[in-house]
């Protein structure tokens, strides 16, 4: 007899500020004393690009900033409200050090590599966060994907050949279309059981909420 479980499908972008806080936010709500009486949990992470339109090599931050919000000063008063929810959670983020923003399609195959065989994705998708958000390093290269996968005890070359797979990289885009499709247009975004969803970054005691919900078989 199979024990039960409770599947927690996010979805989210690895340079999504929000999507790195509100997993720290799911491993707190993980951690309180009532997540102890859930099933055993399992985390499934699914693509949403924020920018599927960005070339592969990127574009400079400048640029991306001037494009998303009118220019650096309005972005500045936007990054400062996510430091401070990124501190309030235990994350210092340099969102000044970033130099080019990526298009992230081979870094969100990176995380389907990782989590073949239904392998938990979630190391590998912390690696990435911290190396875009604390690191500053350009995960749209293909040498530092490889080399996240390395640090991850993955193998580098063959992480490589997954990502540059032109098959597996239109798996990452349908299934990126596929989350559009059901009306999702925003991450992070939080499916559990597949019943109930929670929409945005929300603290821990309303995600515990929702396993709870979700668990009990309530929509």
């Amino acid at each position: 007899m199979n024990s039960p479980t409770l599947t927690i499908d996010v979805v989210s972008d690895v340079v999504c500020p929000w999507c790195y806080i509100g997993k720290r936010k799911l491993e707190a709500a993980l951690a309180l004393p009532e997540a102890y009486h859930l099933p055993n949990v399992v985390i499934r992470w699914h693509p949403f690009q924020l920018n599927p339109d960005l070339p592969v090599e990127g574009v400079s931050r400048q640029a991306y900033l001037e494009d998303k919000f009118g220019g650096p000063e309005r972005a500045a008063e936007i990054y400062e409200r996510i430091r401070a929810a990124g501190q309030a959670v235990g994350l210092t983020l340099n969102i000044d050090g970033i130099a080019r923003q990526p298009n992230t399609l081979a870094a969100h195959a990176l995380i389907a590599f990782a989590q073949l065989g239904d392998a938990d994705g979630s190391d590998i998708q912390e690696r990435l966060f911290r190396a875009y958000f604390v690191e500053n390093r350009f995960i749209g290269n293909l040498d530092v994907l490889a080399n996240i996968a390395e640090e991850a005890g993955l193998n580098g070359e063959d992480a490589r050949a997954f990502v540059t797979d032109p098959e597996h990289l239109e798996e990452v885009a349908q299934a990126d279309a596929h989350i559009r499709s059901l009306g999702i247009s925003g991450v992070p975004f939080f499916i559990f059981n597949q019943k109930v969803t929670v929409s945005g970054a929300h603290d821990p005691a309303t995600l515990l909420g929702a396993m709870q919900q979700a668990v009990a078989g309530r929509d």
